[in-house]
């Protein structure tokens, strides 16, 4: 064979969805040598799975589904880690462009985790309970974090199957419990700038004009940048096209989400943000109010607590990024942020918000300690489920 027509490498691989995300899990021991270490061997390998970069924005060639939510890959290996279970090491690929974010974690597919973990013997045996629920410790390594999935088993395996509604999913599953230990930073700064509430000044972008926004700017489950929706004009209530379909409205948010990601101290120049599209996120809350979903479902103002809507990698979310889920639960959870007040300004141990596909209940405790919000954990309810297992292929390099 030619050395220009290289045959193409099997790598064995996981499909999954987890929560309302889907993405390609692989352990880190099946991966080719030279992607088994970070870098740009693991890099190229993984966008050529998912199908990117892809002009067409289609991902045809890949794995990928074209949008934020499933365009996402998974590495997991045994914990070396005391009272840990497994590694887990989270990439988000861009659509159209050579790019693997690495700087944050996904908690949707955190769902999924525990499945794979247990199926793919990366748990120690007596720790699997024939019948009950398992206790899978995961170190999310993206963020240094610990992340507790409670996963269902049934007769020896992990049962996928059940009748747990997850409002963005079509089709109803097992329920998996998750708890996102201690998630705010962990040099404790939950909130970068001190302030639970800042101006954040954002020079003008095309026919927007300079502006100065109150934002709420917190680093729990996620970095995470929150406005008032009437604020950049919006309801809090909108669906996807109404804000994915207006280019100037999207590089307006992106241009926000740069100067936050400035005053948060995650990048030094907003030049730096397009090499970090998956952190911060941005999002927009508003008060309760009644709202058609993208599914046609009715959602009453009295069936939330607050309506929150938010952008993950440049579009407006289809419902809610698990880790901008716990970022909402715990700013709800603070007096005086804008998720607090958006939420009637009251002190509460949950939320429950309304996004494109329905509604999301999280729980977050959060407490004052030597000066500064502190949150022991966060927890909410996903699914997950094996889509398909085998090998993809990758023409060799």
């Amino acid at each position: 064979m030619s050395s220009t027509h290289l045959p193409q490498i099997k790598i064995p691989a996981t499909y999954m969805r987890g929560g309302t995300s889907k993405g390609v899990f692989f352990s880190l021991d099946d991966l080719p040598l030279e992607a088994q270490e970070p870098g740009e061997a693991r890099d190229a390998i993984l966008l050529r799975v998912i199908g990117s970069p892809d002009p067409y924005g289609k991902h045809t060639d890949g794995m990928g589904g074209a949008t934020s939510s499933t365009s996402k890959t998974v590495i997991l290996s045994q914990s070396n880690k005391a009272d840990h279970d497994v590694d887990y090491l989270f990439g988000q690929v861009a659509i159209d462009k050579p790019f693997i974010d690495w700087s944050g974690n996904c908690g949707n597919l955190t769902a999924a985790v525990g499945t794979f973990a247990i199926s793919n013997g990366l748990v120690d045996a007596e720790r699997i309970p024939k019948d009950g629920i398992a206790t899978v410790r995961i170190w999310q390594a993206n963020i240094g974090k610990t992340i507790i999935a409670q996963v269902p088993m049934t007769d020896g395996e992990v049962q996928e199957t059940g009748d747990f509604e997850l409002d963005g999913v079509t089709f109803p599953a097992a329920e998996v419990e998750v708890q996102f230990l201690n998630p705010a930073d962990g040099e404790g700064a939950m909130f970068p700038t001190g302030n639970v509430v800042d101006e954040l000044e954002v020079p003008a972008i095309g026919d927007f004009p300079a502006a100065t926004y109150k934002a709420t700017m917190i680093n729990a489950g996620i970095p995470t940048i929150f406005l008032n929706a009437a604020d950049i004009g919006y309801t809090g209530t909108e669906l996807q096209e109404a804000i994915n379909n207006d280019d100037a409205a999207l590089a307006r948010f992106e241009h926000i989400r740069a100067h936050g990601a400035v005053k948060m101290g995650l990048i030094q120049n907003i030049s730096e943000a397009v090499a970090r599209q998956h952190t911060p996120k941005v999002a927009f809350v508003a008060p309760p109010a009644d709202y058609v979903t993208s599914s046609g479902k009715h959602i009453a103002k009295a069936d939330i607590d607050v309506s929150v809507r938010a952008l993950s990698m440049g579009k407006l979310h289809h419902a809610m990024m698990g880790t901008a889920a716990v970022a909402i639960g715990t700013a709800a959870a603070i007096p005086n942020t804008l998720v607090n007040l958006a939420a009637g300004g009251k002190n509460r141990q949950a939320v429950t918000f309304g996004h494109p596909s329905g509604t999301l209940k999280v729980g977050a405790e959060a407490e004052m300690l030597d000066g500064n919000w502190q949150v022991k954990k966060a927890i909410m309810s996903r699914s997950a489920r094996v889509l398909m297992e085998g090998w993809v292929r990758v023409p060799q390099r």
